[in-house]
């Protein structure tokens, strides 16, 4: 029973660089880009939903607010 051990060459630094940027540039080739009007309307979407969550925070920061700082005080008097 002989056992044989193949030794495998590791590639360079240089061509390890190589291949993952043939690779990249490949799969970028099957990527799908979105169209102008597609990029506006989503970042707009993006913007007022920021909008939107920044204001439910700030309503909601100042309910609280005077609940516990005016409104709990208040009963302890």
């Amino acid at each position: 029973m002989s056992s044989s051990v193949q030794v495998v060459e590791k590639a360079t630094l240089m061509q390890r660089t190589v291949t993952f940027y043939h690779d990249v540039m490949a799969e970028m080739k099957k990527v799908t880009w979105p169209d102008w009007p597609q990029v506006r309307q989503l970042s707009i979407g993006v913007v007022v939903l920021a909008l939107f969550i920044g204001i439910v925070i700030f309503i909601l920061d100042n309910i609280l607010r005077l609940v516990l700082v005016q409104g709990l005080p208040a009963l302890f008097r």
